[in-house]
Protein backbone atom coordinates (compact mmCIF):
# COMPACT_ATOMS: atom_id res chain seq x y z
CA UNK A 1 0.00 0.00 0.00
CA UNK A 2 0.80 3.85 -0.85
CA UNK A 3 1.25 6.39 1.74
CA UNK A 4 -1.12 9.17 0.75
CA UNK A 5 0.32 13.16 1.59
CA UNK A 6 -1.94 15.84 2.90
CA UNK A 7 -0.83 19.48 2.52
CA UNK A 8 -0.24 21.58 5.55
CA UNK A 9 -1.80 23.64 6.73
CA UNK A 10 0.87 26.32 7.44
CA UNK A 11 2.53 28.88 4.68
CA UNK A 12 5.47 27.47 3.30
CA UNK A 13 8.30 29.59 3.56
CA UNK A 14 10.22 31.46 0.57
CA UNK A 15 13.36 30.54 0.16
CA UNK A 16 14.05 34.46 -1.74
CA UNK A 17 14.45 37.31 0.82
CA UNK A 18 11.72 38.96 -0.27
CA UNK A 19 8.87 39.79 2.01
CA UNK A 20 5.93 38.38 -0.22
CA UNK A 21 4.15 35.85 0.72
CA UNK A 22 1.72 33.69 -0.99
CA UNK A 23 -1.37 33.81 -0.89
CA UNK A 24 -3.77 30.32 1.01
CA UNK A 25 -6.30 29.39 -0.93
CA UNK A 26 -9.57 29.42 1.03
CA UNK A 27 -12.58 27.98 0.58
CA UNK A 28 -15.77 29.78 -0.06
CA UNK A 29 -19.17 29.10 2.00
CA UNK A 30 -22.44 29.02 0.21
CA UNK A 31 -23.99 32.57 1.42
CA UNK A 32 -20.91 34.22 0.25
CA UNK A 33 -21.15 32.60 -3.51
CA UNK A 34 -24.88 33.73 -3.34
CA UNK A 35 -23.94 36.93 -3.12
CA UNK A 36 -21.44 37.23 -5.58
CA UNK A 37 -23.41 35.55 -8.49
CA UNK A 38 -24.13 38.07 -11.35
CA UNK A 39 -27.90 39.70 -11.64
CA UNK A 40 -29.80 39.02 -14.40
CA UNK A 41 -30.14 42.01 -16.85
CA UNK A 42 -34.37 42.99 -17.09
CA UNK A 43 -35.62 42.90 -20.58
CA UNK A 44 -35.15 46.07 -22.62
CA UNK A 45 -38.91 46.99 -24.33
CA UNK A 46 -38.74 49.54 -27.21
CA UNK A 47 -40.11 53.12 -26.50
CA UNK A 48 -43.11 54.09 -28.00
CA UNK A 49 -44.58 58.15 -27.74
CA UNK A 50 -47.47 58.75 -26.11
CA UNK A 51 -49.92 60.90 -28.34
CA UNK A 52 -50.55 64.11 -26.88
CA UNK A 53 -54.56 65.17 -27.24
CA UNK A 54 -54.11 68.24 -26.10
CA UNK A 55 -52.24 69.45 -29.10
CA UNK A 56 -52.80 67.49 -31.19
CA UNK A 57 -56.08 67.84 -34.05
CA UNK A 58 -57.89 65.00 -35.36
CA UNK A 59 -59.13 65.14 -39.13
CA UNK A 60 -63.12 65.24 -38.95
CA UNK A 61 -64.42 61.88 -39.96
CA UNK A 62 -66.22 61.61 -42.93
CA UNK A 63 -70.27 61.44 -41.18
CA UNK A 64 -69.29 64.74 -39.12
CA UNK A 65 -68.34 66.85 -42.37
CA UNK A 66 -71.65 65.62 -43.78
CA UNK A 67 -73.51 66.36 -40.69
CA UNK A 68 -72.24 69.87 -40.89
CA UNK A 69 -72.52 70.79 -44.57
CA UNK A 70 -76.57 69.52 -43.63
CA UNK A 71 -76.91 71.91 -41.00
CA UNK A 72 -74.92 75.06 -43.05
CA UNK A 73 -77.88 73.99 -45.58
CA UNK A 74 -80.83 73.81 -43.37
CA UNK A 75 -80.05 77.01 -41.77
CA UNK A 76 -79.53 78.92 -45.09
CA UNK A 77 -82.91 77.48 -46.33
CA UNK A 78 -84.56 78.83 -42.56
CA UNK A 79 -83.76 82.14 -43.26
CA UNK A 80 -84.51 82.33 -46.83
CA UNK A 81 -87.65 81.56 -45.87
CA UNK A 82 -88.19 84.15 -43.10
CA UNK A 83 -86.90 86.65 -45.80
CA UNK A 84 -89.32 85.06 -48.31
CA UNK A 85 -91.84 85.62 -45.42
CA UNK A 86 -90.84 89.44 -44.44
CA UNK A 87 -91.16 90.43 -48.34
CA UNK A 88 -94.69 89.18 -48.64
CA UNK A 89 -95.71 90.49 -45.46
CA UNK A 90 -94.06 93.65 -46.55
CA UNK A 91 -95.90 94.06 -50.19
CA UNK A 92 -98.99 92.97 -48.16
CA UNK A 93 -99.03 96.11 -45.73
CA UNK A 94 -97.74 98.31 -48.71
CA UNK A 95 -101.26 97.46 -50.90
CA UNK A 96 -103.15 97.64 -47.70
CA UNK A 97 -102.36 101.20 -45.98
CA UNK A 98 -99.79 102.59 -49.23
CA UNK A 99 -97.42 104.15 -46.39
CA UNK A 100 -96.09 107.96 -47.48
CA UNK A 101 -93.28 109.95 -45.49
CA UNK A 102 -94.77 112.54 -43.15
CA UNK A 103 -94.36 116.60 -45.12
CA UNK A 104 -92.85 119.41 -43.43
CA UNK A 105 -92.59 122.94 -44.36
CA UNK A 106 -91.39 126.32 -42.90
CA UNK A 107 -94.09 129.01 -43.70
CA UNK A 108 -91.61 131.55 -42.35
CA UNK A 109 -88.77 132.62 -40.65
CA UNK A 110 -88.86 135.99 -39.05
CA UNK A 111 -84.95 137.14 -37.81
CA UNK A 112 -85.07 139.19 -34.55
CA UNK A 113 -81.32 139.75 -33.82
CA UNK A 114 -78.28 137.56 -35.70
CA UNK A 115 -74.95 140.16 -35.00
CA UNK A 116 -72.14 139.65 -33.31
CA UNK A 117 -70.01 141.71 -30.73
CA UNK A 118 -66.49 141.44 -29.53
CA UNK A 119 -65.93 138.04 -27.33
CA UNK A 120 -65.22 139.00 -23.63
CA UNK A 121 -63.85 135.24 -22.54
CA UNK A 122 -61.48 134.39 -25.75
CA UNK A 123 -58.42 136.19 -25.71
CA UNK A 124 -58.12 136.00 -29.44
CA UNK A 125 -58.69 139.56 -31.13
CA UNK A 126 -60.97 138.58 -34.11
CA UNK A 127 -63.21 136.02 -31.55
CA UNK A 128 -66.22 137.64 -31.76
CA UNK A 129 -69.81 136.31 -29.82
CA UNK A 130 -72.73 135.47 -31.21
CA UNK A 131 -76.15 136.32 -30.47
CA UNK A 132 -79.23 135.17 -32.38
CA UNK A 133 -83.60 134.91 -32.14
CA UNK A 134 -85.56 133.33 -34.73
CA UNK A 135 -89.19 133.16 -34.94
CA UNK A 136 -90.05 130.09 -36.81
CA UNK A 137 -93.50 128.63 -38.11
CA UNK A 138 -93.82 125.49 -39.74
CA UNK A 139 -96.41 122.95 -40.20
CA UNK A 140 -96.38 119.10 -40.50
CA UNK A 141 -99.04 116.78 -42.78
CA UNK A 142 -99.84 113.45 -42.75
CA UNK A 143 -100.59 112.25 -46.04
CA UNK A 144 -101.83 108.82 -45.41
CA UNK A 145 -105.23 108.00 -44.63
CA UNK A 146 -104.62 104.28 -42.26
CA UNK A 147 -101.73 105.36 -40.57
CA UNK A 148 -100.92 107.80 -37.29
CA UNK A 149 -97.85 109.11 -36.43
CA UNK A 150 -96.34 110.16 -32.75
CA UNK A 151 -93.84 112.54 -32.24
CA UNK A 152 -91.19 112.58 -29.66
CA UNK A 153 -90.48 116.00 -28.70
CA UNK A 154 -88.22 117.79 -31.50
CA UNK A 155 -84.97 119.49 -31.29
CA UNK A 156 -84.85 122.58 -33.86
CA UNK A 157 -81.41 123.95 -35.11
CA UNK A 158 -80.44 126.46 -37.25
CA UNK A 159 -77.06 127.04 -39.06
CA UNK A 160 -75.11 128.46 -42.12
CA UNK A 161 -73.98 127.06 -45.05
CA UNK A 162 -70.92 127.00 -43.28
CA UNK A 163 -71.77 124.55 -40.84
CA UNK A 164 -71.80 127.80 -37.83
CA UNK A 165 -74.71 127.34 -35.65
CA UNK A 166 -76.54 129.86 -35.38
CA UNK A 167 -79.35 129.15 -33.08
CA UNK A 168 -81.35 126.45 -31.48
CA UNK A 169 -85.05 125.83 -30.06
CA UNK A 170 -87.59 122.85 -29.62
CA UNK A 171 -91.04 122.09 -30.26
CA UNK A 172 -92.90 120.03 -27.63
CA UNK A 173 -94.68 116.43 -28.58
CA UNK A 174 -97.97 115.65 -30.91
CA UNK A 175 -99.44 113.10 -32.36
CA UNK A 176 -100.44 113.81 -36.24
CA UNK A 177 -103.49 112.10 -37.14
CA UNK A 178 -104.79 110.74 -40.35
CA UNK A 179 -104.67 113.19 -43.39
CA UNK A 180 -103.81 115.74 -40.76
CA UNK A 181 -102.05 119.17 -40.82
CA UNK A 182 -100.38 120.52 -37.88
CA UNK A 183 -98.66 124.49 -37.41
CA UNK A 184 -96.34 124.89 -34.77
CA UNK A 185 -94.53 128.03 -33.36
CA UNK A 186 -91.12 127.51 -32.48
CA UNK A 187 -88.66 130.71 -31.01
CA UNK A 188 -84.37 129.76 -31.46
CA UNK A 189 -81.94 131.36 -29.46
CA UNK A 190 -78.24 131.84 -29.19
CA UNK A 191 -75.59 133.48 -27.16
CA UNK A 192 -72.33 131.71 -26.93
CA UNK A 193 -68.47 133.04 -28.38
CA UNK A 194 -67.55 132.11 -31.71
CA UNK A 195 -64.13 131.07 -32.68
CA UNK A 196 -62.17 133.09 -35.18
CA UNK A 197 -62.30 130.58 -38.16
CA UNK A 198 -66.32 130.58 -37.64
CA UNK A 199 -66.03 134.43 -36.62
CA UNK A 200 -64.68 134.89 -40.45
CA UNK A 201 -67.04 132.89 -42.07
CA UNK A 202 -70.23 134.08 -40.79
CA UNK A 203 -69.09 137.85 -41.26
CA UNK A 204 -68.52 136.98 -45.06
CA UNK A 205 -72.13 135.65 -44.96
CA UNK A 206 -73.47 138.85 -43.38
CA UNK A 207 -72.00 140.57 -46.31
CA UNK A 208 -73.39 138.97 -48.74
CA UNK A 209 -76.62 141.34 -50.65
CA UNK A 210 -78.45 137.87 -50.81
CA UNK A 211 -78.91 137.38 -47.38
CA UNK A 212 -76.84 134.61 -45.22
CA UNK A 213 -77.75 130.86 -46.35
CA UNK A 214 -78.98 129.03 -43.77
CA UNK A 215 -81.03 125.41 -42.92
CA UNK A 216 -83.17 124.17 -39.98
CA UNK A 217 -82.43 120.79 -38.86
CA UNK A 218 -85.03 118.80 -36.85
CA UNK A 219 -84.40 115.91 -34.72
CA UNK A 220 -87.07 113.21 -32.88
CA UNK A 221 -88.17 109.63 -32.67
CA UNK A 222 -91.90 108.63 -33.93
CA UNK A 223 -94.14 105.56 -33.26
CA UNK A 224 -95.99 104.29 -36.33
CA UNK A 225 -99.78 102.99 -36.00
CA UNK A 226 -101.38 100.83 -38.70
CA UNK A 227 -104.55 99.48 -37.71
CA UNK A 228 -103.44 97.61 -35.51
CA UNK A 229 -100.08 97.56 -35.27
CA UNK A 230 -97.90 99.52 -33.19
CA UNK A 231 -94.25 100.00 -34.66
CA UNK A 232 -91.24 100.81 -31.91
CA UNK A 233 -89.80 104.63 -32.22
CA UNK A 234 -87.24 105.07 -35.09
CA UNK A 235 -85.20 108.06 -35.20
CA UNK A 236 -85.99 110.93 -37.84
CA UNK A 237 -84.00 114.06 -39.29
CA UNK A 238 -86.15 116.89 -41.30
CA UNK A 239 -83.36 118.86 -43.31
CA UNK A 240 -85.21 122.26 -44.50
CA UNK A 241 -82.43 123.83 -46.87
CA UNK A 242 -82.41 126.84 -49.05
CA UNK A 243 -83.28 129.30 -46.72
CA UNK A 244 -82.13 133.19 -47.33
CA UNK A 245 -82.17 135.79 -44.30
CA UNK A 246 -80.74 139.52 -43.30
CA UNK A 247 -80.08 140.58 -40.29
CA UNK A 248 -82.44 143.08 -39.03
CA UNK A 249 -80.51 146.62 -38.71
CA UNK A 250 -83.04 147.83 -36.67
CA UNK A 251 -85.43 146.67 -34.21
CA UNK A 252 -87.82 145.76 -36.68
CA UNK A 253 -87.44 141.43 -37.64
CA UNK A 254 -86.16 141.08 -40.94
CA UNK A 255 -88.40 138.42 -42.86
CA UNK A 256 -86.14 135.27 -44.60
CA UNK A 257 -87.29 134.20 -47.75
CA UNK A 258 -88.25 130.30 -47.41
CA UNK A 259 -90.15 130.42 -51.27
CA UNK A 260 -87.45 127.99 -52.66
CA UNK A 261 -87.08 126.07 -48.77
CA UNK A 262 -87.59 122.49 -48.79
CA UNK A 263 -87.70 119.97 -46.29
CA UNK A 264 -86.43 116.13 -46.79
CA UNK A 265 -86.92 113.24 -43.77
CA UNK A 266 -84.45 110.70 -43.60
CA UNK A 267 -84.50 108.38 -41.08
CA UNK A 268 -82.11 108.12 -38.51
CA UNK A 269 -81.15 104.33 -37.33
CA UNK A 270 -78.82 103.88 -34.50
CA UNK A 271 -76.92 100.63 -33.79
CA UNK A 272 -74.92 101.08 -30.60
CA UNK A 273 -72.86 104.37 -30.90
CA UNK A 274 -72.69 105.01 -34.35
CA UNK A 275 -76.39 106.67 -36.31
CA UNK A 276 -77.03 106.19 -39.60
Amino acid sequence: MTDRVYPSSKPIANNNNNNTTTPIPTSTTPATAATTKPQQQQPRYPYRPQPQYGNHHRRPSRRRRINCCCCCFWSLLVLLALALLLAIAGSALYVLYHPQKPHFSINSLRIAKLNLTAATSDSSPSASHLNSLLNLTLTSKNPNSHIVFFYDPFTLTAFSTSSVQLANGSIPAFVSNKNNETSFRAVLTESKDLDTDSTTSLRSDLKRKTGVPMKVQMDTEVKVKMGGLNSKKVGIRVTCQNIKGVAPKSKTPSVASVVDAKCKVDLRIKIWKFTF
